[in-house]
């Protein structure tokens, strides 16, 4: 070994102690501010640009600006943390320095760090805002020996090589790594700039002793070059292939020019002579032929083993396949059409009476434009088979779309061309389906279209449901004009409320309630019971349902405004009676109100109104709900306290403030009502609506609430036979509320045959049938002193009496004039 290689040799010795030391003194104990780094590590002596955007990163860097620029830079361990903790990130890293700031437009900064030296986290100190941790200062372990400097040459060689299968690297890289001595030094400079991933970079930055680290770095860089070369190798032989394409081309060009000359046809063009005959007989509109020649025209000049062949042959496919001016002839019979709707459907009136209307003026005017219906009610009334009906009476072919759970704008308007796979939208994929051009087009479910980062479906369908504009529907797959109009579309709907207002806007809405008692006996005895026969293999003979049985299973085993439960209750007995037959007994089956049990066990559903309302405070209400109408009760009890009012039930901000209103009115009129003045100053009120689990909100328990509170107050039980709705003022008025019909035939199904409804809810009572008026006395209702006088089993003071005998009180419905 030469002097001057001994005295460096001493130096480093002597540099190395000193370190030494400073780690058992005070490095150990310093400090550090922590920028976690994603997709990349930081050696010492490298310079590499970071763009900072998380807020803690931003402050920790905006404050090392301030101050001496020193940071900790650590890698992260799991790429996608979000947010970033101090287990994510690895224990060892580099201390840098900022070399340059640069704030962004987008308040971002782009800063360049500069490694220093290398560290180990003894210890993170905090978390916000951002990442600090106590760490201990190290260094390289030398290592010089024989082994060291082969490891050295070999690498080097190894780098070289690796540059020379990389293409556009300048030969000067070659020079730089060639000409480094420091081993550690070298391996960090190679690790850090080979496309490898984060956990091998780490693993060469934890390793502190040069000989393992140029042996680690060796490892990579050798599985890298076995990379490289196979990547050159497939690229030659892609070369390969295409040259054998261009040949194949030449070949074929070739090909052609013969068989022109010999008068034959290829089978492309054979095919492109009858692309140009469908176009031609297709009978599209002007801008249609003239997009489908133009694409057929590339088409012809395209080579058939060209990748977009078979993109432009799908879309003049979708073009041809599409209806223009196809259609089927509407049946304008309107006595054959209303005889089809009531075939498939009881009742329905308004919805029957809509689509006779169009028949008629369909019949009077050949080019009237499609209307755009929405049928709006519980699940189970029949709204999605009233479509197949309507298709049937109208002769026309039928399509269902199912909007439920759709968030994908381009589900409804396609896609582009563009992008790999693309497909219409379902609107023109319905059309093709449909074959025609003025199908009956139902869009079920449409108030449960979502919306999230990929559109908004409900915005794209404003341009279908708006018969000014669907004559030219653009879908961006076909990229033409598109005629919609002559498609008479049907929307389905449990709720309006969740219909974005602009759509809701574009549709005729009509209303489908729930069915009466009444109406669930015929259907059953028309529809339900022949349909669940023939499915379970029995006929008619076989089983018999009497009425009473019918009216049992209704209300006894079914509370709904619809019909599924009562078809499945059906339908298990016709299972029981199709076992009695398979086993061998031929007897037929009539099923007797008594019979019910043995087939569908226990009753579900009983009423509870007269156990419920025996006491004082607990009122009957009438709630309308997206399923129909309900009946709620209110509770109410008094207990020790001063000025307490709990309101408990799950009820909405609405219907709190309809309690509060109630107790406030209660409290101005107590002397009148008899109650004690001075109620509220010792006693707490409680208010409670059962079924807590279920949200509640609205205005029209108010009248409900307040009758409860009377009721506990003045010790006087609420009659058990009647229902109430209303909204109250705080001036004791009655006002109107929404839902009058879905309410009453809740009152109906549980039993009850007496309602309380604000006097401007009269009108509504036009909408509610006729047997179910017959059945039922209606009071309307001004004032609050009213509803007192008809719910309380009795009369606490004499202005209340005195008021009883005013003929505005009890105004009893029963007849189609009181109702006008």
């Amino acid at each position: 070994m030469s002097y001057s290689k001994k005295k460096d040799k001493k130096k480093n010795d002597e540099s190395k102690d000193e370190a030494q030391s400073l780690v058992h003194a005070s490095i150990v104990y310093s400090e550090l501010p922590i920028l976690p780094v994603k997709g990349s590590v930081l050696f010492p002596d490298m310079i590499m640009p970071v763009l900072v955007g998380k807020p803690g990163s931003l402050k920790l860097v905006k404050k090392a600006i301030k101050g001496d620029n020193i940071i900790g830079v650590l890698a992260l361990q799991d790429q996608s943390a979000e947010p970033v903790k101090a287990s994510d990130c690895y224990s060892v890293g580099v201390r840098a320095k900022i070399l340059k700031s640069v704030e962004l437009p987008d308040g971002n900064i782009n800063v360049i760090i500069r490694g220093l030296e290398r560290f180990r986290v003894i210890e993170f100190l905090t978390q916000k805002p951002y990442l600090k941790a106590r760490v201990m200062m190290t260094s390289d372990e030398e290592v010089e020996d024989t082994e060291v400097e082969a490891l050295t040459e070999n690498l080097k060689n190894l780098a070289v090589q690796a540059i020379d299968l990389v293409p556009n690297v300048p030969e000067e890289i070659g020079t730089i790594v060639a000409n480094i001595e420091r081993p550690g030094f070298l391996a960090d400079i190679i690790t850090a700039n080979i496309d490898i991933p984060v956990p091998e970079k780490q693993d060469v930055l934890e390793a502190l002793n040069t000989k393992i680290r140029l042996e680690k770095v060796t490892v990579l860089l050798n599985k890298k070059i076995e990379i490289l070369e196979l990547g050159e190798k497939i690229q030659s032989q892609v070369k390969g292939e295409i040259d054998k394409m261009q040949r194949e081309h030449y070949l074929r060009e070739q090909l052609k020019a013969i068989q022109k000359e010999l008068g034959e046809k290829d089978e492309k063009t054979a095919e492109i002579d009858d692309l140009q005959e469908k176009i031609e007989k297709k009978g599209m509109t002007e801008e249609a032929c003239k997009v489908a020649e133009k694409e057929l025209d590339r088409l012809s000049r395209m080579p058939a083993h060209a990748p977009e062949y078979s993109v432009l042959r799908t879309y003049l496919d979708w073009l041809m396949d599409i209806p223009w001016s196809e259609s089927t002839k509407d049946n304008l019979d309107i006595a054959q059409a209303r005889k089809i709707l009531d075939e498939d459907h009881f009742d329905l009136e308004k919805v029957k009476k809509r689509i006779l209307e169009y028949l008629a003026v369909r019949k009077l005017k050949d080019d009237m434009k499609g209307p755009i219906l929405c049928f709006v009610g519980p699940p189970g009334v029949g709204k999605t088979s009233l479509g197949k009906s309507i298709a049937r009476a109208m002769g026309r072919k039928f399509f269902r779309m199912s909007l439920g759970g759709i968030r994908d704008e381009a589900e409804i308007r396609g896609h582009r061309r563009t992008y790999i796979g693309a497909l219409p939208g379902r609107i023109v994929q319905g059309m093709k389906k449909a074959g025609t051009v003025n199908p009956i087009f139902m869009l079920d479910e449409i108030d449960k279209v979502g919306t999230d980062f990929r559109g908004d479906p409900s915005s794209a369908l404003l341009e279908v449901l708006d018969p000014e504009q669907n004559f030219a529907f653009s879908d961006h797959y076909l990229e033409v004009s598109y005629d919609l109009s002559k498609a008479l579309f049907i929307a389905t709907a449990n709720i309006l409320d969740t219909i974005p207002p602009a759509l809701r806007d574009r549709m005729e809405v009509i209303e489908l309630p729930g069915y009466t008692e009444e109406d669930k006996v015929q259907i059953a005895k028309t529809f339900l019971i022949p349909k669940q026969v023939a499915e379970h293999g029995i006929t008619a003979k076989d089983v018999r349902f009497d009425d009473k049985a019918l009216q049992h299973i209704i209300n006894a085993y079914t509370r709904e405004a619809g019909l599924r439960n009562l078809e499945r209750e059906i339908a298990t007995i016709c299972r029981g009676v199709a076992r009695k037959i398979a086993e061998g007994d031929d007897e037929p089956t009539k099923i007797a109100e008594e019979d019910v049990f043995d087939y569908l066990g226990p009753v579900k559903f009983f009423s509870e109104i007269a156990e419920r309302t025996g006491t004082p405070g607990v009122a009957v209400g009438l709630a309308w709900t997206p399923v129909g109408g309900d009946i709620i009760f209110v509770e109410a009890t008094r207990m020790k306290g001063q000025k307490g009012l709990t309101l408990t039930g799950q009820l909405g901000d609405v219907m709190k403030e309809s309690a509060q209103a109630a107790l406030s009115y209660v409290r101005s009129k107590a002397t009148d009502l008899g109650i004690d003045e001075d109620f509220f100053e010792t006693s707490d009120l409680h208010v409670h609506v059962p079924a807590g689990a279920i949200p509640k909100d609205g205005p029209s328990a108010g009248v409900t609430i307040f009758s409860s509170l009377t009721s506990l107050l003045t010790g006087t039980p609420i009659r058990n036979d009647v229902a109430m709705t209303g909204e109250i003022t705080l001036r004791g008025r009655v006002m109107p509320v929404g839902g009058i019909k879905e309410k009453v035939l809740a009152a109906r199904r549980a039993g009850l045959r007496k309602v309380i409804l604000p006097e401007k809810n009269r009108k509504d009572l036009v909408e509610i049938p006729d047997n179910v008026k017959k059945m039922m006395d209606f009071y309307f209702v001004s004032t609050m002193d009213e509803v007192l006088d008809l719910a309380l089993k009795k009369k606490k003071t004499k202005k209340n009496k005195s008021k009883s005998k005013s003929k505005k009180r009890i105004p009893i419905v029963k007849d189609k004039e009181a109702t006008a």
